[in-house]
């Protein structure tokens, strides 16, 4: 059974989203929120997910009731998005794989979208023919 912690934070929110074996445990964010009909500029977006990382990582862990030592990889959204943003959660990623001593995997986020919809396509697939499936 794998642990995975994944950092995601191509764009004004920063999420960090525990799942094990596909189920998700935890996934919490934090959304940079601009003065209205105002941008947000990647400089202060990404400042916005220095300040909150922790916390988010944090509340990550709790609410998935996991430890460090738990988490079997780390992995992190490489792009596509804006730049600043994505190199303050790759740091992030990547400090947190150092320290917890765990390999790190890099996401295209576009790819993990249509992953995740295939593994959810095909997890339906299965388990609707396997219902369906006559014992007798």
């Amino acid at each position: 059974m794998v642990i995975c912690i994944g950092f995601e934070g191509s764009a004004n929110k920063l999420g960090i989203g525990i799942i094990k074996d596909g189920e998700v445990l935890s996934n919490p964010r934090d959304t940079y929120i601009t003065p209205p009909g105002q941008g947000f500029l990647p400089r202060d977006t990404a400042k916005h997910h220095q300040a909150v990382a922790l916390e988010v990582l944090h509340k990550a862990l709790k609410e998935a009731n996991l430890k460090p030592e738990d988490i079997d990889v780390i992995s992190y959204t490489k792009g596509p998005g804006m730049g600043a943003p994505l190199v303050s959660t790759a740091l992030v990623a990547r400090t947190v794989a150092q320290l917890w001593n765990k390999p790190i995997v890099a996401v295209n986020h576009c790819i993990g979208h249509i992953l995740w919809l295939m593994f959810h396509l095909v997890y339906y697939i299965l388990t609707s023919c396997l219902i369906s499936i006559p014992t007798a």
